[in-house]
């Protein structure tokens, strides 16, 4: 039966079946495809769009824009708005819902995310928050699809990290979805919330995957195609740099743990990455702390395992997939 996403949110992965991601992911292969042969879009042709940021942004600003302008549509970047200050987010969502056809936001509370597609009326797109970042995953198995050479049902992903942030969770989800193996690698004091975890490990018995939580790095790490990590303190906790330097260094992924897999592994990162000493942050962190790479070392950063800017890339096209996806096809 085809698939209809005409009309539908992205708010997080666990609101679409595992052939609605593969629908978003073949949309996006090919949609990739058209781009590279220079052929110009237009399926959205005369759509408006509203793109929200309470959070800065790099790869799902530039990602939006570009896919939207790609297929004809035109942006408004809103961040000086009287949403939830002067005009509650209810309101605010009727209101957007009568300008815009879609709104894409990226900010703190899924609740916020959840109230603009509640009211809106358009489809809302969810550019990350707190609890999750659903179009980061699906440029993650874009990624992996073009990388590794087997179905994703057959992938083992391990993410190393803080396993309880948005990115985590997501991953956690999108592989639940699609049978695959899915490892988190952390210490104790960073694993999921155990409901979300008890609801996810459902969810891969029913797909045919797996779910493995664990602080031994190479118990999680073992037979891996992907190693996957993120920053160590997310917007909004930088505070608690000190903490997380003290507990993840151990997980700071390195040569030495790619090498434990057993096999060719790739490496992914949702990026920005502190591998070097080339940013301010970076340049804070060594002054205070002396630690020269963070989450992953520059040697694993720039070997042939990284993959890190096919999968920036991906941002645009797998967005562009879901805008097309829940506006028009």
């Amino acid at each position: 039966m085809p698939i209809n996403l005409k009309g539908r949110s992205l708010l997080t992965l666990r609101d679409f079946t595992s052939e609605e991601i593969m629908h978003l992911l073949e949309l996006s292969r090919d949609l990739k495809a058209k781009k590279r042969m220079g052929i110009k879009g237009d399926l959205l042709k005369g759509k408006n769009i509203v793109l929200i940021f309470e959070k800065t942004s790099t790869r799902t600003r530039c990602a939006f824009e570009v896919a939207a302008f790609d297929e004809g549509a035109n942006v408004t970047f809103l961040t000086n708005s009287q949403m939830g200050k002067k005009e509650s987010v209810e309101d605010t969502a009727a209101v957007l819902g009568r300008f815009y056809d879609g709104i894409e936001f990226r900010g703190f509370k899924q609740e916020t995310v959840e109230l603009l597609s509640a009211h809106s009326n358009v489809p809302v797109w969810n550019g990350l928050t707190d609890m999750y970042h659903p179009t980061q995953v699906l440029a993650d198995f874009l990624t992996i699809m073009e990388s590794v050479n087997k179905p994703l049902r057959e992938v083992k992903l391990a993410y190393i990290g803080d396993a309880r942030n948005n990115v985590a969770n997501s991953l956690m989800v999108g592989a639940a979805k699609m049978g695959m193996d899915f490892a988190a690698v952390a210490p104790k004091a960073l694993f999921p919330e155990e409901n979300f975890l008890s609801a996810m490990k459902a969810l891969a018995a029913e797909s045919g995957g797996s779910i493995l939580v664990t602080d031994d790095i190479q118990e999680g790490v073992m037979g891996a195609d992907v190693i996957y990590t993120d920053v160590w303190v997310s917007m909004g906790e930088e505070d608690k740099m000190k903490e997380r330097i003290d507990m993840l260094l151990p997980y700071q992924v390195n040569m030495d743990m790619m090498k434990m897999t057993g096999k060719e592994t790739i490496f992914l990162h949702c990026l920005p990455a502190f591998h070097d000493l080339n940013t301010d942050t970076a340049l804070e962190v060594y002054e205070k702390y002396g630690l020269k790479e963070m989450e992953v070392t520059d040697e694993v950063f720039r070997s042939r395992h990284s993959k890190v800017f096919d999968e920036a890339e991906n941002r645009m096209h797998t967005i562009k997939a879901v805008m097309c996806a829940t506006l028009v096809l």
